[in-house]
């Protein structure tokens, strides 16, 4: 079933707690694609210029769309489905059929493939956060 982006909010959820029964939905494996697309976002946000989930292209519970700009001014539109990520499209929004670009498992694995400077950004932080460690080792 598709439903339209603009109207799943996240405060529709509120009443999904922790150990609850899911409303009916108990031990079923129901993914909402908008919200797998909005943490990927979350989890990388800090090594590109934009990336926002797609409030255009209509999303169902097996697919949604990213939109990314790279640092390298880049723009794409990512399909986030159950097979993974890949690039549907080489601007915001838009789906070119005749892109057949490869699925990637992870977010990281695919802007590793399009963007150096996404993979600078990330080794930085990752470089960061180990400092902080040690420093908190040792303290």
């Amino acid at each position: 079933m598709e439903t339209d982006c603009d109207h799943l909010e996240r405060g529709s959820l509120a009443g999904f707690e922790e150990g609850s029964e899911l409303n009916g939905l108990e031990g079923t494996d129901v993914k909402d694609m908008r919200l797998e697309a909005e943490a990927v976002v979350s989890d990388v946000l800090f090594a590109v210029n934009n990336m926002f989930v797609s409030q255009t292209l209509r999303c169902a519970d097996d697919v949604a769309y990213i939109n990314v700009e790279t640092r390298e001014l880049n723009r794409y539109c990512l399909e986030l489905t159950e097979a993974g990520l890949r690039v549907v499209g080489y601007a915001f929004d838009r789906v070119d059929e005749a892109v057949q670009a490869p699925y990637h498992e992870t977010v990281y694995s695919l802007l590793d493939t399009l963007s150096p400077a996404y993979r600078e950004a990330f080794g930085n932080a990752l470089l960061q956060r180990l400092e902080a460690l040690q420093r908190d080792d040792q303290s």
